[in-house]
């Protein structure tokens, strides 16, 4: 009986030691590293970063890493002239930026972009077309899609953000945008800009999609990221980390973190679906 009780305690300690390894295997990558890295570019990103950045620096204190947004442009831009060392796009780079700067992109997660409404407005459905309408300035009033008698306050977000790019293609058909719609500068100033307007309409990264707006059904395809994973919800696009030319050995080593089961869970966590690799 005492033998049998040892045998289970040893294989119970052999388990508990084989999981803490395994949990602690992606961030060993890390050890004995120093120096510093600055990221910069798309927003929805950011979540991702910050928490990868957490945990590699409470893990080594020697390495530094900076996180700012700004829009994939800005992500193309600061890499390409060497102002950091990770410029995040949420698109694929074009032929011109890939020529002009000599960028290397890493694809790490999918990601949905959906519209998104106040959480007052009765609307649940909207079709592309209606969008269009929308975004044209055909449609101006919330009445004509079957909502209350309130005018629509459109919201877009500038040329350079990546979110723009896949809901101007993959919503619009590259169709108008009113002049009149309010420009804002990320995904998160997007959310808050309209849960705090009860006629707005914008779009956003389905993982900042929170109960502060709402996302109503496109062409009957619910916005979730589930969705987006098995293919029912098409409006998706992948995230991107880009470097200029190869990485260096510590660049390399945060871009591969985020390719691990950590990274992946990570990826889960800030509303995202890691790419398989």
């Amino acid at each position: 009986m005492v033998q049998k009780f040892r045998t289970l305690l040893l294989t119970c300690l052999a388990l508990t030691l084989t999981a803490s390894l395994a949990w602690g295997a992606p961030l060993d990558a890390f050890t004995g590293k120093q120096g510093t890295i600055d990221i910069a570019g798309g927003t929805a990103h950011i979540p991702v970063m910050k928490e990868a950045a957490k945990r590699i620096m409470t893990a080594n204190p020697e390495i530094r890493i900076s996180i700012a947004g700004g829009g994939s442009g800005v992500g193309v831009q600061q890499v390409g002239e060497g102002l950091v060392q990770i410029g995040n796009t949420g698109r694929a780079l074009s032929e011109a930026e890939v020529a002009k700067y000599g960028l290397v992109s890493f694809p790490f997660a999918i990601d949905g972009v959906a519209i998104v409404i106040n959480p007052a407005n009765g609307v649940d459905a909207l079709t592309a077309e209606q969008v269009k309408g929308i975004y044209a300035g055909k449609i101006t009033n919330w009445k004509q899609i079957g909502g209350a008698d309130r005018a629509i306050s459109l919201y877009t977000r500038d040329e350079a953000s990546g979110t723009r790019e896949v809901f101007f293609k993959k919503l619009l058909a590259k169709g108008d945008i009113a002049t009149s719609a309010n420009v804002v500068p990320s995904n998160g100033a997007m959310k808050t800009a309209v849960a705090q307007d009860p006629g707005a309409v914008g779009y956003v990264g389905i993982g900042y999609i929170d109960a502060t707006v709402k996302a109503p059904s496109m062409d009957g395809m619910i916005p979730s990221q589930e969705n987006a994973a098995n293919g029912s919800y098409t409006v998706t696009r992948k995230l991107y980390m880009n470097t200029k030319g190869e990485p260096s050995a510590l660049v390399r080593t945060f871009i591969d973190y985020l390719l691990t089961p950590e990274g992946a869970e990570i990826i889960r966590a800030s509303g995202y679906i890691p790419l398989a690799q």
